[in-house]
This record gives structure tokens, sequence and C-alpha cells, in this order.
């Protein structure tokens, strides 16, 4: 897909050249080509990082040793896998394969979303870029760490109590989850003892596997990205900026919207610092690292509709409530 998209934009300038120009495509499907594509140009290598370590994860550790080597109350084991982002330093997008590569090692569902929710904030590219983008200026660096910190956790405790965590993943993703448990246990050993095939070829088996399902998902979720900044008037969110409420819902909407890298949102959303509260500011930068519309599609092949569903609706409260109280505070 997209190398046939490259090829129509390498082609154009030629057709233009000999006349053709009614075959030029309208500006809008230009710019919507080319938003899909910067989008999936800036995600791909996190994507292929998420995958190669979650291969790296399911065939070169011992089945369950990051789960052993955490505490075992809930509260501070979820609190512990919050922070391995900083160990796993990749967006959004590549924590996506990465936290299935952990549901297979051993995590749970709930010890997975938390990560999910968690790494795109708490890992030190965001940190370092987001501090280089706003420093200390109205708490939004303090205010996206501790409002991930917490987003993750409380997502994480309330799936926790859902009575059959199996059903909140698709039924292919919970298949391949029961296969990796009964494949995976003893790790290398295991390996070694069937001698069927080697790490290298589970490694790249997993990595393909992975790669033929994530990255239809990125095409979907970049291209309706791109429709829907290009279709949507900004003005209409711009002209919300200044009211406490409204500057962080508008906001939160252009996040969900415009896909942004977690890594590199925050000098993205520096242009609009004058525009918009620091709430609005603060909501986008903790909303949009969680979940839009890149992240659903990426999120939809491992959990159903209805538990992106809930996800979303409690992230979203959560985010609001967040920005909402960063503009009274400020």
């Amino acid at each position: 897909m997209v190398l046939a998209v490259f090829v129509v934009r390498a082609l154009s300038p030629a057709f233009v050249d000999e006349q053709l120009t009614d075959w030029q495509l309208p500006d809008r499907v230009q710019d919507t080509l080319t938003l899909a594509i910067s989008v999936i140009i800036e995600s791909v290598p996190f994507v292929f990082l998420g995958i190669l370590l979650s291969a790296v994860v399911q065939v070169w550790l011992p089945h369950g040793v990051l789960a052993r080597h955490l505490p075992r109350n809930p509260i501070l084991r979820r609190a512990s896998i919050s922070l391995l982002g900083m160990f796993f330093p990749v967006c959004e997008c590549g924590n996506v394969p990465l936290a299935r590569g952990f549901m297979v090692g051993g995590f749970t569902v709930s010890e997975s979303i938390t990560f999910l929710l968690a790494a795109p904030i708490l890992n030190p590219i965001t940190i370092i870029t987001t501090h280089q983008a706003f420093g200390w200026d109205g708490h939004i660096l303090v205010a996206r760490l501790l409002g991930g910190f917490l987003i993750a956790n409380v997502v994480g405790w309330l799936f926790s109590k859902h009575p059959d965590p199996q059903s909140l993943l698709t039924t292919r993703f919970a298949a391949a989850c029961a296969v990796g448990s009964t494949s995976g246990h003893g790790g290398a050993g295991h390996d070694h003892e069937h001698g069927r095939e080697s790490r290298f070829s589970r490694t790249t088996e997993i990595f393909i596997r992975e790669t033929s399902v994530i990255m239809p998902a990125l095409f979907i979720g970049s291209a309706v990205a791109a429709l829907t900044q290009v279709f949507v008037p900004r003005s209409v969110l711009l002209a919300l900026g200044s009211n406490p409420v409204w500057s962080v819902l508008a906001m939160m909407a252009l996040a969900f919207i415009v896909a942004v890298c977690s890594n590199v949102d925050a000098f993205f959303v520096l242009s609009f610092g004058s525009t918009f509260l620091p709430g609005g500011i603060v909501a986008f930068l903790v909303f949009g690292a969680l979940i839009d519309v890149k992240m659903l599609a990426l999120m939809r092949t491992t959990f159903t509709s209805r538990t992106l569903l809930h996800i979303t609706v409690v992230v979203g409260l959560m985010s609001a409530a967040l920005g909402l109280l960063v503009n009274y505070v400020a």
C-alpha cells in the first residue's frame, strides 16, 4: 500500500509535464495521502521495534520471568509495571505488540493494559521531549507524568476486577495466548529439549506473524486520522481554546484526530500553547498518548470493541478531569 502511494506521487509530476493535468489528484486527496504517509513513516520504526521486543520477550526470556520478579501485591505490581516503559522506550504504536508479548509471556490482561497505557508517557524519550518543549511551565510535564501513571493504574485496577479477563480479548489473540502459555514454559530450555526449531526461526516466525496483524491496523488507523484532519475544520477547535472547559474537550478531540506519536507530540502541541489554556495542553498530551484513532485500530488486534469502548470512556473522563484540575490550579 505504502509503495503504491509513493509510486502514484512519483509519477504524477511526469503526467503533469506531459500536459495531463486532468489526471492530477485533487488537493484534499493529496493532503490525505501526505498526512497518512507521514503518520505511517513516523510510526513504522517504533512498531517494528515493538514487534521485535515482543518476539524477544516470547522466545528469548524464560516464560514468566518478568512476572515472577514483580511484587506480589496487586497494587504494587501494577505500579511497577507502569514503569517498565522506562526500559522499553517505544511509542504507543510499538507498545501494542510488546503488550501482546507480555501477555503471552505471563502477564494478566489487566497488567498488560496497565503497561499499555502507562508506557507511552512514562518512558525517557517522552519525558525528555516534553521537558524540552515546555520545561516546568504551567506544571505541564508533572501533570502529564502523574496523570499517565494514575490513569493507567486506575484502568488496570478496574479491569483486574473483571470476572472473565479472557473475554476482554479477541478470540484469535486469546487462542494465541493459550498456545503461548503451553508451549513457552521453560523458555530457552524448552527449545533445546525439543530441538524442532531454533530460537532464531521462532523469533522470525513471531515477527512475521505480528507484522501481518499490526501493520494493516496501522494503515487503517493512519488513513482514518488523515481523512479526519483534512475534512474536519480546525477553526472549530481553535475557537474554543480560551474556555476552561471547552479548551480541554477540544484538545482531546484534536489529539484523537491527529494521532501524533507520544514521543514527539509535545512539539506538535507547543504551537497551540498561546491559544489554549494549560489544562487543554495537558489533556492533549495525556489523552492523545493513550487513545487516538490509530491506537484504537492497533488495540483492536488484541482487545474486543466492547473492551476498547470501556477503556476509552474511562481514560477520556479521567483525562478531562485532569485538564480541568490543571486549569483550575493554573
